[in-house]
């Protein structure tokens, strides 16, 4: 078996549509949503609606953790218009091609800049959705746990660290553990271009010990001081920046 994993695919539709070739299945761990794009401002949602200037401040003051007048900046950005309609419409656009982007079969569960709400309008035929549940592929039992943790950047499905452990919970021993954010370990939670600690989960790397998974899999941060390191009898990667490099990372057994 070949299984292909992707993650933070942020509006990469056009390498999504290759990303599952050779494969027997594509798992993707989150986050389809382009909102803003650090590396050229002038992609994604914010700078559609704003402008390039203004998506150069906001991650200006976001890169110096200035969070509390980022906020200000969009809210005076955002006065007149209607916020949610505005953004829901804009998702919906790049869900409508991310989407149709998915081989058959496809395993995804959600990012922290995902809506969830939105994705049974979108997931066809062949895209089952998994978020504290879990699904055999050639064998191996897969248990997947969307979503991220409260985080001063506020993204849409943000969840409380109890009911995040809650859905850890229930998915029992499974051989490949797949979540958004990764197990909160330092050298897997601190990007080294943002240069700050993302969040990890502590609930997390218990069910890792506990449990110990074969691959406990995951993405969120984006440049990880490390991709990879093993704890436990588990081996746990990063899979990687899928908007920037198109490339899946494969597991064969």
């Amino acid at each position: 078996m070949r299984v292909h994993v992707v993650s933070d695919v942020h509006g990469n539709a056009e390498g999504l549509a290759r990303a599952g070739d050779g494969a027997d299945a594509l798992v993707c761990l989150g986050d389809l949503v382009l909102f803003l794009d650090y590396a050229d401002h002038s992609r994604g949602i914010f700078p559609e609606l704003f402008g390039v200037e203004a998506a150069d401040r906001v991650v200006e003051l976001r890169t110096a953790r200035r969070f509390e007048e980022a906020r200000a900046l969009s809210r005076s950005l955002w006065e007149g218009i209607d916020r949610e309609r505005a953004v829901e419409e804009a998702v919906r656009k790049q869900y409508a091609e991310l989407f149709a982007a998915f081989p058959t079969p496809t395993y995804a569960t959600y990012g922290n800049v995902d809506i969830p709400t939105l994705w049974p309008e979108f997931a066809r035929p062949g895209t089952t959705v998994l978020d504290g549940e879990r699904v055999e592929i050639g064998g191996l039992v897969f248990g997947f746990v969307g979503g991220g943790l409260r985080s001063p950047m506020r993204t849409p499905y943000e969840i409380d660290d109890e009911v995040y452990a809650a859905k850890l919970a229930a998915l029992g021993e499974v051989d490949v553990l797949c979540s958004h954010i990764p197990p909160d370990v330092p050298e897997l939670c601190y990007d080294t271009v943002a240069r700050r600690f993302e969040r990890g989960s502590a609930a997390l790397l218990e069910t890792i010990r506990a449990t110990r998974p074969r691959y406990a899999l995951f993405g969120h941060v984006h440049q990880p001081l490390a991709r990879r390191m093993r704890i436990g009898a588990t081996e746990c990667v990063n899979v990687g920046h899928f908007a920037s490099t198109a490339t899946p990372w494969v597991l064969e057994w």
